[in-house]
């Protein structure tokens, strides 16, 4: 299959265009207007979603249904100014004004009458900020103002993921369960790693078992990585955020690896996690991932991972493609193609990561779209995609969501 289209000009902005007229226009520190004005620039105006997309002989899907996607509700973007050490963090939120203006993020919108965004909680996270005293208040917060944004535009924000104070179990539990319960949440949160500690770890391990057991709801993960996290012994800090570009696939990679070698996956056999950036390097390095790991122990000095692989219950690769991957890869159709190779059609979700692109919105929504269409996919696979896998879990263990049900039906 012809993978070119992710490097040449398509009719409309492509996405090397879009980032060539982001450099020229300083999009980096623009405002939302800013944006919208340089990608007009690049291609004379504003390309309409059927304009994005590769037509198709097929009618067009009701709703593309973005399960990714980050906001920073006004009344937690106060908490973490107040309380965030990372000056770095504060200008990237108020750089980007669809983070937390939700009649901007409205107005964005308008140009994908057919999206509907599931939102989550941007960074910094609720025990990024506070101590396991403080981060319950900072959680109740973030979900309150996630709810309130879903009740004030429902048919644009069906529904909304819940954030937990990872660094209190008894309190993110208790969390979870006002936040399902009570404000509707339709899953949780979670980093790659809370506070350096991996996610194996057994003091966490209620979170999941609450999470799947009891609520029946899927987890979405996070990368996190920071800038002290070096990238050579010999120096104090990454350079150039390669801790960030780079460095959140490996999380994501990391963090998978210790809940399938825990056996964590045979303790909550149904339990469904969303990666970001669709699994990290999983599916790129499959092969690598499947050979080398097969041979677990024969690298190592002491005995310790001899019996890892006997103790699951399954062949371990089968575990890794339990896991969904979210079409969130830069608008590139290879990568994508090789995540649907790997977790196969059932497990791959549409997503943006909205708001955190060069044009500060619109672009990985439309850049995302496009790398879907160019694929040459069948029309149920695209369904699938864009919807139905999305709408089984968002629907797994509660009653169908008003306006989202009738795309199965």
């Amino acid at each position: 299959m012809d993978h070119s289209h992710d490097e040449q000009d398509q009719p409309g902005i492509s996405r090397r265009s879009a980032l060539k007229a982001a450099a020229g226009a300083g999009l980096c520190c623009a405002s939302a207007a800013g944006a919208a004005a340089a990608g007009k620039s690049a291609r004379g105006a504003v390309a309409s979603p059927a304009a994005d997309a590769k037509p198709s002989s097929a009618k067009a899907l009701p709703t593309k249904i973005d399960l990714y996607n980050h906001v920073l509700p006004l009344p937690y973007l106060e908490l973490v100014k107040q309380r965030s050490r990372d000056p770095g963090t504060i200008k990237r939120a108020m750089g980007v004004p669809v983070l937390w203006d939700m009649d901007a993020r409205i107005q964005m919108l308008e140009q994908w009458p057919e999206v509907q965004q599931v939102l989550t909680l941007s960074n910094p996270a609720p025990e990024t900020l506070a101590g396991p005293e403080d981060s319950p208040m900072l959680a109740r917060v973030a979900n309150d103002g996630l709810a309130a944004i879903c009740k004030r535009y429902p048919s644009k924000f069906p529904a909304f993921v819940a954030a937990l104070p990872m660094n209190n179990v008894p309190a993110a539990l208790a969390e979870m369960d006002r936040a399902i319960g009570d404000l509707g949440a339709r899953g949780i949160e979670i980093k790659t790693n809370v506070g350096g500690r991996p996610l194996d770890d057994p003091e966490f391990f209620p979170i999941f078992e609450r999470a799947t057991n009891k609520h029946g709801v899927p987890i979405w993960m996070h990368p996190t990585r920071a800038e002290n996290s070096s990238d050579y012994k010999s120096e104090a800090k990454s350079r150039y955020e390669i801790w960030q570009v780079m460095g959140f696939p490996y999380e994501t990679t990391a963090a998978l690896a210790r809940i399938v070698f825990s056996g964590m996956l045979d303790r909550l056999p149904t339990m469904r996690i969303i990666t970001h950036h669709c699994g990290g390097m999983l599916p790129f390095f499959g092969g690598r991932a499947e050979t080398l790991w097969a041979q677990m122990g024969s690298r190592t000095s002491t005995n310790e991972y001899d019996n890892v692989l006997a103790s699951l219950k399954k062949p371990f690769m089968e575990y890794f493609k339990m896991f969904y991957g979210d079409t969130v890869l830069g608008g590139s159709a290879s990568a994508l193609r090789c995540g649907l190779d790997f977790f196969g059609p059932d497990h791959v979700v549409f997503a943006s990561d909205c708001p955190f692109d060069p044009e500060h919105g619109p672009m990985f929504i439309r850049e995302g779209i496009r790398s879907i269409e160019s694929l040459g996919l069948e029309d149920e696979v695209k369904q699938k995609i864009y919807a139905e896998n999305a709408l089984r879990l968002l629907n797994a263990a509660r009653k169908p969501l008003p306006g989202l049900a009738h795309i199965l039906g």
